[in-house]
């Protein structure tokens, strides 16, 4: 940088705050009618904008990009807010007199000034021994010019000196001579030739000449600084001994002696004029009083000035030498010499070259009051969209028409499906490509991949489990309810009258009713589990078959691709065979090109077509509108203009519709030939049958891939329809235990009451008068306890008809009895006969049956049993044989009635005799649909049931239920002042909330039997 030649930067104006915020409001609200409080953000951020350009910003690249986007805004402003005042208060730049003007175009001239300043200061300030920093000085020096030419030109009659033709005229003067230096010295570096560098040499001390000649015009006046005239000067004469120096090397190079010598001459007297100015410059030079010049600039110019005094003095004295003794030269006068010629290299860039720059209008920004935009405008810009997307619509149109046509004569031919046949028989055999098709391929796939995850048969293990689950479950709780009702009658043909517990078959009836649905349709539904399980059989092997390896050569077999010749011409030799596959193989090639091209002409079309909503989307003429709102008239004029940008997009779609029609007519007279040449031997039958064979395979893959997903789906609702199931079932079970361990403990301590009553009437009553003759033994047409029993088997029959009204009472509470024993007893009572256990032992599981099932006392020994018999009723009949299946009375519905894979008879609701239409299945098939009878929750302690009154309700006669015996007595009186009984329409059953609804099926599986 010491040797570096010092540069004049434009120093640049000072302002003061301005109020932009009032005067907007106030237009806002004028001229376009709307609350300015709506716009109160923009002003804000225009008025910052204003202060972070001007208000402390330094001559840096910061600086220029806000001055950038300041000036940006205003020019956006003016197009909306043209009559707008404002005060704008301006200090010269030279004499720094304050200036205030309302016009927004000094306020412009005022940014373009400080912009200028801001591109000399940066130009200056570079490093010019790097390439790059001579670029960027170059660069800014111009773009500074531009500025000031743009003031100069659009801005007249300015109010300041610093804006006046004169000064700017001189300071684009400066600025260019500047950058025509730094050419120079770019040129000197890079070795160019003598005589171009003497040019440009030339070129920068006649501008430095003039200028130093029009300062004098200012000196007067006192508004440039004085060491700005001093280094002016100094730089002029420099220069000029530059191009006669250099023009004297280039007139040496050309034989030119004495015209050399005599170059050398003048600039050695140039040089020295100059370093001898350029010393009493830097002597007198102070860095403070001159802020535009580098500090260093006195030095510089110094050691600059001195250096070329030297370097031209030797040169002159050894070009003397040379002359006097080897040329001799003739010696012209110096006025005789041809002028050197000047070369302009520096010319200012215009401003609209910078503004139009990407990263200008990046740095700009959106437009502050973009929103605000006038009624008129808005107009226009409508009309002017419509007819973008007019021009949109027409090229989209033709566009689809050429695609549609394209496929449309493809299609038509054939081409694509029978070039592949063709192509096949050029090479004279099925080649080793893919024969499994795509689709084949994807449903193995598929179906593989749910295999692996839950296949189907693990699906139908589930299933079985589920059901076998639910089976033994519904066989549970048959065997309870029928062990409780043999145990409650044998209790009752064992104390006769004095049994007063009721009878289970009235109070099981909604458990047995639901029991009965619960099993009908669990037969139905593994009807239609046996349909799933046969259509399963019939599509396994294929299935297996399209999981296997062996897929792809069951293809190759089906189609026949053993490697047999497909053309089967009739030529009588090997090489006429050949030929014959050579010219079908070029007619192949020829239709492969031109579909290759149909394919790029298609893909072509789309990005043009792709570029020009682009470019529509993007195109904005509200600025354009804004600047022409005030001439009427001339939309159609500029519409037009604007259009045609768009010109070049639809000359080239349709350059793309023309070449696809010229390639589809290649196509289709390919195409012909070939067929009438290759398509109709014995190859192409070869080939017709190889693609029928192939086609049926798909077929059969395609019918085992619906059949499977069909199974799939059947057993997936057939697993949600046993899932429902098997919660339905364990809440009757839990119901059903519920009920069996309530009716035990009541049974427990009816038969411990008594027992301690027998034997209490044992110890007190008088002895006998006389025995009673022994009563002869039953006739064999009464009806017995076995004939009784079966009328309440599940398994041979409907139930039997309810009881009467003495056995619809609710049975007791073992709390309500154990207090009845204590108001009959003021003492504990005797222990109990060694005939009969305790009651606590009555726990115990009865060997017959398995454990788990019941926890009611055990039945009476076979002695006991033939004690108690012998003065009541023959023994009870033996258990039936077998109580774990159950025959529904009407046979079941399909369960998969929803599933279209069965096609059942449609499901009437009147062959089950239901009073109402069932429901309408969900959409996921089996989704819960069966509901059974709400069973209220029960506690572990206590039956679900409504306990006992207490007292006994008096019996009726019942003709033939035990025997040819009167009833008992009623008893003496009720116990703990408790009402008389409640007729039976009032008696309600101990599980009343069992009422089983009307429902249509399981989800899907039609039950029977719902009354």
């Amino acid at each position: 940088m010491a040797h570096q030649s010092p540069m004049i930067s434009i120093p640049k104006k000072t302002t003061e705050e301005v109020d932009w915020t009032t005067p907007i409001r106030n237009l806002i609200a004028q001229s376009f009618g709307e609350n300015p409080d709506n716009y109160a953000t923009e002003c804000a951020t225009l008025q910052r904008c204003r202060q972070d350009a001007v208000r402390g910003a330094g001559s840096d690249m910061t600086a220029r990009d806000l001055l950038y986007k300041y000036f940006g805004q205003l020019e956006l402003l003016e197009l909306r807010f043209s009559e707008i005042r404002v005060n704008f208060p301006w200090r010269d730049a030279f004499t720094n007199k304050l200036i205030t003007q309302t016009s927004i175009a000094y306020e412009k001239a005022s940014i373009l000034f400080q912009i200028a300043g801001t591109h000399s200061a940066i130009a200056a300030s570079q490093s010019r021994s790097d390439p790059e920093g001579v670029k960027r000085a170059f660069y800014y020096f111009r773009t500074c010019a531009g500025m000031l030419n743009y003031i100069n030109e659009n801005f007249l009659h300015a109010p300041s000196t610093d804006l006046s033709r004169e000064v700017i005229k001189f300071l684009v003067g400066i600025i260019l001579a500047q950058a025509t230096e730094v050419f120079f010295e770019k040129c000197t570096d890079e070795k160019k030739g003598n005589a171009l560098v003497a040019k440009i040499a030339s070129q920068a001390a006649s501008m430095y000449t003039t200028l130093s000649e029009d300062v004098k015009e200012f000196m007067g006046k006192g508004i440039f600084d004085r060491n700005w005239v001093t280094l002016i000067g100094i730089k002029a004469k420099y220069f000029s001994s530059l191009a006669q120096y250099y023009r004297g090397l280039a007139d040496n190079t050309a034989g030119k002696h004495g015209d050399a010598l005599v170059r050398f001459t003048l600039a050695e007297s140039l040089a020295k004029e100059a370093s001898r100015s350029a010393a009493s410059f830097a002597s007198m030079f102070v860095p403070g009083m001159s802020p535009n010049l580098p500090t260093d600039a006195g030095p510089s110019i110094q050691e600059r000035t001195k250096a070329h005094h030297v370097l031209i003095t030797e040169r002159k004295a050894e070009a003397q030498r040379e002359n006097d003794l080897i040329y001799n030269a003739i010696l012209p006068a110096p006025e005789a010499l041809p002028a050197i010629e000047k070369t302009a290299v520096a010319t200012p860039i215009h401003i609209h070259d910078v503004y139009g720059a990407p990263d200008v209008q990046k740095t700009i920004g959106q437009d502050f009051f973009i929103r605000l935009v006038p009624l008129s405008v808005h107009e226009s810009a409508s009309v002017y969209s419509e007819e973008k997307a007019k021009l949109v619509r027409g090229e989209v149109e033709n566009a689809e028409f050429a695609e549609v046509e394209a496929r449309s004569v493809l299609e038509g031919l054939g081409v694509k499906e029978g070039l592949v046949r063709f192509k096949a028989m050029a090479e004279g055999e099925v080649g080793d490509g893919e024969e499994v098709p795509v689709e084949v391929r994807r449903w193995k796939d598929d179906i593989s991949l749910v295999e692996d995850r839950e296949g189907v048969g693990k699906l139908m293990g589930e299933l079985t489990k589920l059901k076998d689950g639910v089976q033994r479950d519904l066989e549970s709780v048959s065997r309870d309810l029928e062990i409780e009702s043999r145990e409650c009658e044998m209790m009752r043909v064992k104390y006769e009258h004095l049994w007063t517990q009721d009878p289970s078959a009235g109070l099981t009836k909604a458990l047995r009713q639901d029991l009965k649905d619960h099993f009908t349709a669990l037969e139905a539904a593994a009807m239609s589990d046996q349909q799933v399980t046969t259509l399963w059989d019939g599509v396994r092997a294929d299935i297996q078959l399209l999981l296997s390896p062996q897929l792809e050569q069951l293809f190759r077999d089906r189609a026949g691709s053993s490697g047999g010749n497909l053309l089967d011409l009739d030529v009588g030799s090997e090489e006429d065979d050949s030929k014959e596959r050579a010219r079908i193989r070029g007619y192949v090639d020829e239709i492969e090109e031109r579909l290759s091209r149909l394919s790029k002409i298609s893909r072509e079309r789309n990005e043009v077509l792709k570029d020009l909503k682009e470019k529509i989307q993007t195109d904005d003429v509200s600025h354009l509108l804004l600047l022409n709102r005030r001439n009427s008239g001339v939309e159609p004029t500029l519409f037009a203009a604007e259009l045609e940008k768009f010109r070049p997009y639809q000359q080239r779609m349709a350059a793309t519709v023309h070449h696809q029609e010229v390639a589809l007519q290649e196509v289709t007279a390919l195409w012909k030939s070939l067929k009438e040449h290759a398509g109709r031997g014995a190859g192409a039958r070869k080939w017709e049958e190889r693609e029928k064979r192939k086609k049926e395979t798909v077929r059969r893959f395609s019918n085992a891939r619906d059949r499977y997903m069909e199974i799939r789906d059947g057993l997936a609702k057939g697993l949600q329809f046993y899932t429902e199931l098997t919660e339905l079932v364990k809440k009757l079970k839990s119901n059903v235990r519920s009920f069996v361990s309530g009716r035990t403990a009541e049974r427990e301590a009816l038969v411990a009451k008594l027992e301690t009553e027998r034997r209490l009437s044992v110890t007190t009553s008088p002895p006998p008068l006389a025995a009673k003759p022994s009563l002869p033994p039953p006739p064999p047409s009464k009806p017995s306890l076995d004939s009784a029993f079966s009328s309440m088997n599940l398994r041979e029959g409907p139930a039997s008809t309810p009881p009467p009204s003495q056995w619809q009472s609710s049975p007791p509470q073992q709390s309500q009895y154990g207090a009845s024993a204590q108001s009959h007893f003021t003492s504990p009572p005797p222990p109990a006969p060694q005939s009969y256990p305790p009651a606590s032992q009555y726990g115990s599981t009865p060997s017959g049956y398995p454990p788990g099932q019941y926890t009611s006392s055990p039945p009476p020994q076979p002695q006991q049993l033939q004690q108690s018999h012998s003065s009541f009723l023959p023994p009870p009949p033996p258990r039936p044989a077998s109580q774990s299946t159950y025959a529904p009375s009407a046979p079941p519905g399909d369960p998969y009635a929803n599933l279209s894979i069965f096609n059942p008879q449609p499901y009437t609701p009147s062959s089950h005799n239901q009073p109402s239409a069932p429901p309408p299945p969900p959409q996921g098939g089996y989704q819960g649909q069966y509901q059974s009878s709400q069973f209220p929750s029960t506690p572990q302690q206590q039956p679900s049931y409504q306990p006992q009154q207490q007292y006994h309700q008096p019996q009726q006669q019942q003709p033939n239920q035990f025997g040819s015996f009167p009833p008992p007595p009623p008893p003496v009186a009720y116990q703990h002042g408790s009402a008389p009984p409640q007729p039976q329409q009032q008696q309600q059953g101990v599980y009343q909330g069992y009422q089983p609804q009307s429902q249509s099926g399981y989800g899907g599986y039609q039950t029977q039997g719902y009354k």
